[in-house]
């Protein structure tokens, strides 16, 4: 409930801030997973994923960690292949603009 309220402020008082409305909803996201609602937790992070993409591109680095934390929400509801699927897509955007010895 603190989540959701803090990202109902968030949304309230920043209606604007659409960085800072994805943050809240990954924070969000994160804890549905810890609670073991992982169901809940795939479809926040497919929302973000595609939020962040048709706002900044393939290639941003937001977008990109975006990516990452979807591709290890496939990993937690054992969704192997679309993890890896999706991690294949993802790694040649990723090494394209942030350089292959990014961290």
């Amino acid at each position: 409930p603190v989540l959701e309220a803090s990202l109902a402020l968030t949304r309230r008082y920043w209606p604007r801030d659409v960085q800072g409305d994805l943050s809240c909803q990954t924070n969000l996201a994160n804890c549905l997973g810890d609670l073991g609602r992982h169901d809940e937790m795939l479809a926040l992070e497919q929302d973000i994923y595609a939020k962040d993409l048709a706002m900044n591109g393939v290639s941003n680095k937001n977008t990109i960690l975006s990516g990452v934390n979807l591709a290890n929400a496939f990993l937690r509801l054992e969704l192997w292949d679309e993890s890896k699927t999706f991690a294949r897509d993802l790694l040649p955007a990723a090494r394209q603009s942030l350089g292959a010895e990014h961290d």
